[in-house]
Parts: structure tokens; sequence; C-alpha cells
């Protein structure tokens, strides 16, 4: 016997989706899909292996991403690729490769699959997938209140009540206004920003002497500190987004984001406990990028998206109970019961006769008696089943009994399809 097994485990950080699991990831993906697609979206796909200096373009703007968060490795053929960590990146390439061809503003998404190496915590794994939505090839606040509308309405979709989450909002291109005002050099701005995307997540105190640190100056610190916490102000999409409904909106200039590409609108989504208050739980974020196509072409592309993961958003529903039942109930309508196995074969016959009228049906093959093939069938949530006995066989008449009320058809595979289609 062998001493020494492989473990069961998986790879720390990603998941294995066992039926129940992979039923409420298709669950959540078709809602995404539904969503986008109501509003036009046509959807987008790419390979999960990009060229390395994709990431590596933007120099010390990326370093922390490329240095420590992806998975990185040298192929055969002595190229340096990157499993993706972000989709921005390759569909900025995909719209620069085809700009010419595309007839703008685009409206696309995908659900890619996303890989960055970081320690695995609540709500944030290596792997995940992503609802990524972008508009390209528009300027003008329509596209950013669209965005945002999409992103609002498939939390709705899901379930979820306007009073359970806050899109908060700001201008990366007003703070920018805002800081040089103050005096900030182009390079604090950035450190700045930096600083602002892990506020919450610090101390009042270590906040104040990191931004000493950046602007060496305790008067500009405390003067920062001041247009931070004025809440007053308003921007042109937060009253857009009122004009078409949504009001769970709160403009605030503290909010960051964390990636150098944003050049105007940010936004990002929290879940608010019973009380309105922040859970400190992103469901999603996103916000407007001008430039990043410059990347790869001298003519840029403007851009607006947002990506929702799958990972806190399921932790989400499942927590407010928000899938449903029926989502992990993945047997077949109708389970076909042998009562001796030497009739197995009789059944699959009987079975593939179903399928061809569009019935969706199992056989259970295995050599249990009866009762337990029943109590099993009704256990994983099949409407009904036909036992298939001798006097079945040899008369091709069946009885079609509901596991729910008792009832039962008997008869041919036609009066049956007619009950279950009817």
């Amino acid at each position: 016997m062998k001493d020494t097994y492989i473990s069961t485990d998986s790879y720390k950080g990603v998941r294995d989706f066992y039926p129940e699991d992979a039923s409420i990831q298709q669950f959540i993906f078709s809602i995404w899909s539904k969503t986008a697609e109501s509003f036009g979206f046509s959807r987008y796909d790419a390979s999960i292996l990009e060229p390395s200096d994709l990431y590596k373009a933007k120099g010390a703007e990326n370093e922390e991403l490329v240095n420590e968060q992806t998975y990185t490795f040298v192929d055969r053929g002595n190229r340096e690729v990157t499993l993706r960590p972000e989709m921005t990146p390759t569909v900025a390439r995909m719209v620069a490769a085809k700009q010419k061809e595309l007839s703008f503003p685009l409206r696309w998404y995908s659900v890619p699959n996303l890989f960055r190496y970081e320690r695995p915590q609540k709500g944030r794994l290596r792997e995940h997938w992503q609802f990524n939505c972008d508009i390209f090839g528009s300027d003008h606040i329509a596209a950013d209140i669209e965005t945002i509308a999409l992103a609002y309405q498939t939390l709705i979709n899901f379930g979820i009540k306007p009073d359970q989450f806050l899109i908060k909002i700001n201008d990366r291109a007003m703070m920018k206004r805002i800081y040089l005002a103050i005096g900030l050099s182009e390079h604090q701005i950035n450190s700045v920003t930096k600083l602002n995307d892990k506020k919450d997540k610090i101390s009042a105190e270590d906040y104040r002497l990191s931004l000493n640190k950046i602007t060496e100056d305790e008067t500009m610190s405390e003067e920062i500190i001041m247009v931070l916490g004025k809440s007053d102000e308003q921007t042109d999409v937060v009253l857009g987004l009122q004009e078409v409904g949504i009001t769970n909106v709160l403009f605030d200039k503290n909010l960051a984001r964390g990636f150098d590409y944003y050049t105007g609108t940010i936004f990002e989504v929290n879940a608010v406990d019973k009380d309105g208050k922040e859970t400190g739980r992103a469901l999603l974020g996103g916000g407007r990028y001008d430039n990043l196509t410059k990347l790869f072409s001298e003519q840029s592309v403007s851009g607006v998206g947002f990506g929702m993961g799958d990972v806190a958003l399921k932790e989400f529903l499942l927590e407010n109970k928000l899938i449903p039942e029926t989502v992990t109930n993945t047997a077949a309508n109708v389970v076909l019961i042998p009562m001796d196995q030497v009739l197995n074969l009789e059944a699959q016959k009987i079975a593939s006769r179903l399928r061809s009228l569009k019935i969706s049906v199992t056989t259970d093959i295995s050599s249990r008696k009866t009762g337990k093939k029943i109590s099993d069938a009704r256990e994983k949530g099949a409407e009904f089943i036909i036992v298939v006995g001798e006097t079945e066989s040899e008369s091709s008449i069946y009885t079609l009994k509901s596991l729910s009320t008792e009832e039962e058809v008997t008869g041919d595979i036609d009066t049956l399809q007619k009950k279950l289609n009817g």
C-alpha cells in the first residue's frame, strides 16, 4: 500500500465547485449576463494568459501589482506571460487592436477568471470571477450614469434592495484640481490618492502621520483633511443618477480607488446594515479611464466601467438568503427507477425517448432498494418518478408519480409527455 497520498486540498486561495456550488455560480453568471444584455451590452472574452509587458508597461504605477500580486512565468518559448489579474488592460488592448473597425460607443461586458497572489481573506481569494462592464468611446457623463445604473440594476435583479447598499462617488479630475490648488505636486497627489484608498483600514492618527510624510507640511495636511471632511458638494453624475431614480448615492471626496488609470468619475458600491451603516464590504467598483488605450496607439479612446467580483457577492447573497432554493436543485425533472438492475438498460431506453421529447430525466442505476431510490429522488428535488418493473417493460405502459402531490398518471410515453409538458 502506498505510504503517502497526494492531499485532497485545493490550492490555497482557490475554490472547488461541487454541483451545488457550481449551480450558485451559474445563477450569478446568468443574472450578470441577462442584466448587461438588457442594457444592450455585448459579451466578449479573451485568454487568461497575457504577455507580462501588458502590466509592466505603466512602470512604477503598476509596480506592486507586477512584482507582488501576479502569477508570472516564462513559457517554453522563453516568453514571460502572466495570468491576468484584471480585465481592463485586456479590453483596452482589444479595443486598440481594432480601433479603426469598431463603431463607437461600444457597450461590452465579460465574466473573466482573474488571478492575484495575495493573502486569502473573507471576500477575497487568489482566483475569482468578475463581472466587467465598459462603455468605450463616449466622453459624456451619460456614459458614467448608464454604467452606474447598470451596476445598480444588477444588484436589484439579485433581489438586493436599495437600502442594502450605498453607491459612493467621487471625481479624480476634480480632486486633482483641489490638490493642485492646495499646492501638492503630481507625485504627491498620486501618493495622497493611494493613502486615501486605504484610509478606512488605518487609524485617524496613522492617516495623519502618513499624510504629513507625503506633504512635509502639517498645515497643508490639515487643509487636505478639512477639504476631505466637507460633504456638501455634488457632481453632475450624482445629480444625473437622482434624475433616473437612483437615490442611494453619496458623494465622498475620500473615495480614491486603487488604480492609477482612473481620470474622472470613480465609484464604489458598499453593503450597508439594517441601520444604514456601511459594513466595510465593497460589492463592486469602477470609474472613468480616458487614457488607457494610449498604451497601444497615439489615438486615445475614452472608457468607463466597473468590476463586480463573485466572491463578496456570493457571500452577501447567502447571508441575506437571496439564493433561491431552486438554484441548488440540480436534479432532473423525472427520475426513472428500475426495480432490478437487469432493467437498467430498459430504463435508459425510456429515458432516451423522454429526452427526445425535451424532458429532463435521469436514471437511478444503483443497486439500492426501490424505496431508497424513491427517497433519494425526493431528497434531490426531482418532481416526478417512474418505476420500471417487468410489467412496465413488457407493456410499455408506465405510471408517472408526482413526489409533491402523490398524484399518479398511467399511460404510454405520449400520455406521460402531455402531462409533463402540459
